[in-house]
């Protein structure tokens, strides 16, 4: 009898999954364990194994697919099983009435939206909860957003994305398919735009030129880039976001990493960089600020954290990811620094669990090594502070009368207006540079 493999649920937060390629064909037989086909979430990348023995008889979906998680994907069986009832369209049907049930409990201010098919019948427009919900509460048609779910579904991403597109509709023309921007805020449809949709054709001679062909490619965002562009956006748009540029006098942890590195062996020590020993300091410093180890929920009511879940911000060749040290404020200094490396390299490979990419409560981010000498973090919401960590810089100082070099890290902190006023984050970089300068001090405390 067959059997069909359904879309893995990778993290508890995971809706849909895009099927980045096939490593089997319809036809092949497979064992339980094959690699069937590898999958990205907005997050990270997995290969789905398979959980049977026998032929695949049809693939359900082909590579660049988004398919909600735990619908199934394929079929394998023996040649001439009956696979019908394992058809997504099969699933889809469960999946609908799942998903009513789950709508029914979000309270509704206005009817369910239809798309006339024609004059005598209506279909109800495809679209999940969570779109629906978002789409209530943007007051955005969701007629208007390209749906990029199965079967025509419209999801979460596509409401997003006509969000930040500027397109919109007023709720007295929320029957117009229309893809054209109205004259209201933020281009949504008012009922005076219908005229002039009206009189728009599909004839219009495209316009003519003889200048030279200009030569391009359009790229289309992955699903992770789509993700941190929507990310940033919502981060700008709502928060009131401050950046306070600071610096320090690197000569003692400088000091300590050299004869950390060069005791290592001898002491058992794991590599323990630079940004390790910054983790640690601010992991400690933040205990006696709960106002910058906080988030801001609904735009108004501050949740403070009794323990520092720190969010470390890493390049990997999929974009941005900020994965969590989790009670870092109770970890040691050699601890925080094999978790770091360790999550940092289950982002770059993309294996990394996606519960381990939410729940911090302050991030770090280090472009030193880049050279970059000052910059402007962008809040990772809803947290309300993040550190720029900067590279090292050779200034002066006064002492004893005459000026002397020492090496100057520079950090930027950005936090949101909302909660903590400027004195407050000020204070807070006064105690975390004393810290890092006094940073043998603190490893005894």
């Amino acid at each position: 009898m067959a059997v069909g493999v359904v879309m893995p649920k990778a993290g508890i937060t995971v809706e849909e999954c895009v099927i980045t390629r096939w490593e089997k064909k319809a036809g092949d037989h497979v064992k339980v364990g094959d690699i069937l086909f590898s999958y990205e979430t907005d997050k990270a990348a997995f290969e789905c194994e398979s959980t049977a023995d026998g032929e695949i008889l049809e693939i359900f979906f082909d590579d660049g697919a988004e398919v909600p998680v735990l619908v199934n994907v394929c079929a394998v069986g023996i040649a001439g099983d009956n696979i019908t009832d394992l058809r997504p369209c099969a699933s889809d049907k469960t999946d609908i009435v799942e998903e009513q049930s789950v709508a029914s409990d979000i309270p509704e201010t206005n009817p369910p939206i239809s798309i006339a098919a024609d004059n005598t019948d209506n279909t109800e427009l495809k679209i999940s909860p969570r779109a629906k919900h978002l789409a209530e509460k943007a007051a955005i048609n969701p007629l208007l957003a390209t749906p990029t779910g199965p079967h025509g579904r419209v999801i979460e991403q596509d409401i997003r994305a006509a969000i930040q597109n500027g397109i919109g509709a007023t709720r007295a023309i929320s029957n117009n398919t229309s893809n054209e921007k109205g004259t209201g805020i933020g281009g949504k449809v008012r009922i005076e735009d219908l005229d002039k949709y009206a009189g728009l054709t599909s004839s219009a001679e495209p316009v003519k030129s003889d200048s030279a062909i200009i030569e391009y490619t359009d790229i289309k965002f992955s699903k992770i880039r789509s993700v941190i562009a929507q990310s940033m956006s919502l981060s700008l748009a709502t928060a009131a976001q401050l950046t306070h540029h600071h610096s320090f006098d690197a000569t003692n942890i400088l000091a300590l990493r050299k004869s950390l590195k060069e005791n290592s062996d001898r002491l058992h020590l794991p590599n323990i960089t630079l940004n390790d020993i910054i983790l640690f300091a601010v992991s400690r410093t933040l205990l006696n600020h709960p106002d910058l180890n906080a988030h801001i929920i609904d735009g108004n009511v501050l949740r403070r954290f009794k323990d520092v879940h720190l969010g470390v911000a890493i390049d990997t060749p999929r974009g941005l990811m900020v994965p969590t040290i989790f009670f870092a404020n109770r970890k040691s200094l050699s601890e925080i620094a094999v978790e770091a490396k360790e999550i940092a390299k289950q982002a770059q490979a993309g294996t990394i669990n996606p519960d381990l990419l939410q729940g911090g409560t302050f991030t770090v981010s280090n472009l030193g090594a880049l050279g970059v000498e000052m910059f402007t973090p962008v809040l990772n919401p809803p947290q309300t502070g993040i550190l720029g960590v900067c590279n090292i810089i050779n200034r002066l100082k006064e002492a004893g009368g005459e000026y002397k070099p020492y090496p100057s890290i520079g950090l930027s902190v950005t936090y949101d207006h909302r909660a903590v006023d400027g004195a407050p984050e000020a204070r807070f970089a006064q105690e975390l540079i004393s810290n890092l300068e006094n940073f043998a001090a603190l490893l005894v405390k």
